[in-house]
């Protein structure tokens, strides 16, 4: 079964209204707070960027439907600290003790933000299975879209696209598959394609059928149409 984080495509959330160029960055001072210690967090070394986005799907479906964006980044992010260690509920509370702590020395200082922000996360792998599919051929998504590893785990096929014909466009080579990597079961590298589908294949009622959707999507979640 899908959880709640898994909206993409549900009728009868409305449109999608982008914001003008000139809207700002942060609506409000404290998501770029948010932003801030939840990359904080992450600099730790506690947990993958997988792990951090399986804490936020995990949310009770009552949390994430009424919390705003990046209150699902704190509370996810509240939850990774007490689940590894790193903080105590007390701590959390503001009653935890003021002694040193165990990690004090991986804290991200302040002039070594840019250069981490810069150097990012790569996921691409030189090691990993070798591409079962080329460019231009028919594929088809595995159904249903769950993790195959983990009852209710991470996975990056969206639900919409479960059992849809595709055809890929091109191989970006092997990257940590995330529906392992969030779960402490290695990166498992596999090749990941981009997968081209005509909205008609994953809508029952496009508003343009023939507009079409380009996926990103591991060897894993398909199969040979």
């Amino acid at each position: 079964m899908t959880r709640v984080h898994d909206m993409g495509g549900r009728f009868g959330d409305g449109p999608v209204v982008p914001e003008g160029e000139d809207a700002p960055v942060f609506a409000e001072d404290w998501h770029a707070r948010a932003l801030a210690v939840t990359l904080a967090a992450g600099a730790l070394g506690q947990w993958n960027i997988d792990v951090s986005r399986h804490a936020r799907e995990r949310l009770s479906p009552r949390d994430y439907t009424r919390f705003s964006y990046y209150e699902k980044w704190l509370s996810g992010l509240a939850d990774l600290l007490v689940e590894t260690g790193v903080l105590t509920e007390e701590d959390l509370r503001g009653a935890g003790n003021d002694e040193p702590h165990a990690l004090a020395q991986r804290a991200l200082k302040a002039d070594a933000v840019p250069g981490v922000l810069t150097k990012g996360g790569p996921a691409d792998r030189d090691e990993g299975p070798a591409p079962l599919f080329s460019a231009g051929q028919a594929v088809r998504t595995h159904i249903p879209s769950d993790n195959a590893l983990v009852t209710g785990g991470h996975t990056r096929l969206p639900h919409y696209a479960a059992g849809a014909l595709g055809y890929v466009e091109r191989l970006h080579g092997n990257h940590v598959f995330p529906d392992s990597n969030a779960h402490g079961l290695g990166e498992a590298p596999e090749p990941l394609y981009a997968v081209r589908f005509h909205a008609r294949e994953l809508w029952a009622h496009p508003e343009h059928p023939e507009d079409e959707v380009v996926l990103d999507l591991w060897q894993s979640y398909l199969a040979p149409a």
